[in-house]
């Protein structure tokens, strides 16, 4: 059995495990307080991140240089890098609904690298010269492992305007105040009470997951820069996907910092953090597909 047949059933088992997750954390949703559910996804993601982890090491074994080189390679790496942030932040939060939002977005990933792009993308090449850098490890690796995390921060961002639709919630440092007038019916009350409890559990954590991409998406920006500067002789040249990527930090700034000062409350970060996913998707893809630049090589001509 050679490494294209494994890597193939690997890929085919990932995507498998993909969909009974996915059923099943939505199950989880439903019916809940089940241990063995939320034992099952949990084993279910490791195995869905060992697998991925075993494609990119065998990947990297094979080729001689870490599996970051073209459009198909990084998508296994981000999904990689979303099960793994997923197990971390589900280790820390407790919290069911990070899963049952990343799952859809790994199997976006996933499907779309495995249906979508032809085969000759999907295949292996040798480095061209401005690759053939230890800064590849740093910067690339960096900066999807920063997409992954703001991705899912702002996926929490988008649930936090889904679920507050028709109700205004404001901020106060970690505390919410419900402006919905006083009803009589106590158990309606109750339900406003829970809600905006799940209102605060899921911006919290949104904060705390941008919170933690945005200094890895900095690093990842400063990493590239000296490259380039190594390999085209220039810090910055304004191509697109440094254009893209100043506007994804800039945009993520100033979220953290309409948190931190608390110059908006309640929605309007969360709105700044949703615009901010489509940013990330349009700097890491859509420059690809629809610009031209220095980072072309590898992606789409």
């Amino acid at each position: 059995m050679n490494n294209i047949t494994i890597e193939n059933y690997l890929i085919n088992a990932t995507f498998f495990l993909l969909l009974i997750t996915l059923f099943i954390y939505w199950l989880n949703l439903i019916v809940t307080n089940i241990n063995l559910l939320n034992q099952i996804t949990q084993t279910s993601t490791i195995i869905i991140n060992v697998c991925l982890s075993l494609y990119l090491l065998l990947r990297w074994n094979t080729n001689h240089y870490i599996p970051l080189s073209n459009l198909y390679e990084s998508l296994i790496f981000l999904a990689w890098g979303l099960t793994l942030m997923q197990l971390i932040i589900e280790q820390q939060s407790k919290s069911k609904l990070i899963g049952a939002i990343n799952i859809p977005i790994v199997l976006f990933t996933l499907g779309f690298a495995s249906l979508s792009l032809p085969n000759e993308m999907k295949q292996a090449s040798p480095l061209i010269p401005a690759l053939r850098s230890n800064w590849l490890m740093m910067h690339v690796s960096i900066m999807m492992v920063s997409y992954a995390a703001l991705i899912i921060g702002s996926l929490l961002s988008i649930l936090f305007l889904i679920i507050s639709q028709g109700q205004k919630v404001e901020t106060q440092g970690n505390s919410y105040t419900n402006q919905i007038k006083t009803r009589i019916n106590l158990n309606y009350d109750i339900l406003q009470v829970n809600k905006l409890s799940l209102l605060e559990s899921i911006d919290n954590l949104s904060y705390r997951i941008i919170g933690l991409g945005f200094p890895l998406l900095t690093i990842g920006i400063i990493a590239g820069a000296v490259w380039a500067n190594e390999a085209w002789g220039s810090y910055w040249s304004w191509d697109p996907k440094e254009t893209w990527a100043l506007i994804t930090w800039l945009v993520f700034a100033i979220y953290l910092h309409s948190r931190l000062n608390q110059s908006w409350q309640g929605k309007k970060p969360a709105i700044i953090a949703s615009v901010g996913f489509i940013i990330v998707w349009v700097c890491y893809l859509g420059v690809n597909f629809l610009g031209k630049g220095l980072h072309s090589y590898g992606w789409f001509s």
